[in-house]
């Protein structure tokens, strides 16, 4: 039985909601892309002490002139040091502040005159201080749980002194193809074959979205050979086919599948192009059976395999979320499925490419993203606002939106 796009998406979402990972603990030197598995709160204030924002002079009460009675470095301590009203010392770029200090004045805004300074422009009581914790207070969460690690947290951790993190283990997916009528790269080509271009697609592709990631093989052009190959993915989180899931006499993909104990969660979508598209579970993998042309295996990973990944990697933002924009011209598709349509945004208007059939490898080639047509739509008109979902980079979201237009 077909079912709706929005349909389907609930499927995928009410399934993987229950997940749970491992955990591993890493320097936060390779800690780059990984998810983090454990809150982690500042152990100390940022900056840790009240410093100089700039080289020049601290000084005490508000003056025209001051009498300069020390200089403080970077590092050293400032204990020692009490100002009275009038004196000044002279300080550096992070160095500590001592509480007689009211302001920092710029180099730059004094005229030095024997040991006293003159100023030149005054500045606002308290200015070029930077305060104890006013980056981060103590107890602050500097990484949540499911956050994706980045540089910047990088930075924040080894502020703290923190040398290792907490991670989810990177999702592992097993990639591979069926059809007799395609080779794998190196392999010489006869009459009537192709190059596996899907393959290289999805491993890459998943690997982009953090996954580790294998290929497996093509199976050969009989069931026994992709029962075989099948039993080799056991022990991934997902296993990808391509092709093999349509109605023909040679698509062995979900019997093979069902043979070995595959729960079919659905298998028909009402979405164009990518209807066969199939998903269910096999014993502790889920399965992503997509189709066998390019554009439709490319795009209908965008929809189901990214979100897959996204939900078993344990990541805070699994869903996908999208950008307003117009359309620059009107769109006509068919009623009763959803649309899916690759185009470039140029940052104010969504153009959908000129061809867009499901056999095309060149196409996203050329695209950025795409939009996807609402099934009770017929055309899309210039100007309409549409729903732009990218592909070159990532847009998420900590909960579901309707990404349909």
């Amino acid at each position: 039985t077909m079912i709706r796009l929005q349909d389907a998406l609930d499927i995928v979402d009410e399934s993987l909601s229950h997940t749970k990972r491992s955990t591993k603990s890493v320097p936060i030197e390779d800690a780059l892309f990984f998810i983090n598995a454990k809150s982690i709160k500042a152990t100390m204030p940022l900056p840790p002490f009240d410093n100089s924002a700039m080289d020049g002079y601290g000084v005490c009460g508000e003056s025209e002139r001051y009498k300069v009675v020390g200089k403080i470095f970077a590092g050293k301590t400032t204990d020692w040091i009490s100002l009275n009203e009038g004196e000044a010392l002279r300080i550096f770029t992070g160095a500590k502040v001592p509480p007689s200090v009211d302001t920092v004045i710029p180099q730059e805004r004094v005229e030095v005159d024997g040991e006293d300074i003159k100023i030149l422009q005054p500045v606002k009581l308290g200015a070029n201080i930077r305060k104890c914790g006013e980056d981060v207070a103590l107890d602050e969460v500097i990484l949540d749980e499911g956050e994706l690690i980045n540089s910047s947290h990088i930075a924040l951790l080894a502020s703290q002194g923190i040398s290792k993190v907490e991670v989810y283990t990177k999702v592992k997916v097993a990639v591979f193809a069926s059809g007799s009528e395609l080779r794998v790269i190196g392999e010489e080509l006869r009459e009537g074959e192709i190059y596996n271009s899907n393959a290289p697609y999805l491993i890459a592709r998943a690997k982009e979205l953090g996954c580790e990631c294998d290929f497996l093989g093509k199976c050969g052009d009989s069931i026994e050979s992709l029962i075989d190959l099948i039993k080799e993915a056991k022990d991934y989180d997902l296993i990808i086919t391509s092709g093999g899931v349509s109605v023909g006499e040679a698509d062995f993909t979900k019997e093979a599948f069902g043979k070995l104990g595959m729960k079919t969660l659905f298998s028909k979508v009402a979405v164009k192009p990518g209807k066969p598209t199939t998903f269910g579970v096999l014993k502790n993998s889920y399965v992503l059976n997509l189709p066998g042309n390019p554009l439709a295996c490319a795009l209908n990973f965008e929809i189901f395999g990214k979100m897959i990944i996204k939900k078993l990697s344990q990541t805070n933002q699994p869903y996908q979320d999208f950008i307003k924009t117009k359309t620059d011209q009107e769109i006509r598709v068919k009623r009763g499925v959803s649309t899916i349509m690759p185009g470039l945004f140029d940052k104010e208007y969504f153009t959908p490419f000129k061809d867009y059939s499901p056999g095309s490898v060149n196409t996203l080639n050329h695209c950025n993203g795409m939009i996807i047509v609402d099934e009770n739509k017929e055309f899309v008109k210039k100007d309409d606002v549409v729903k732009f979902i990218p592909i070159r980079w990532d847009l998420l979201s900590k909960s579901r939106v309707d990404f349909i237009s």
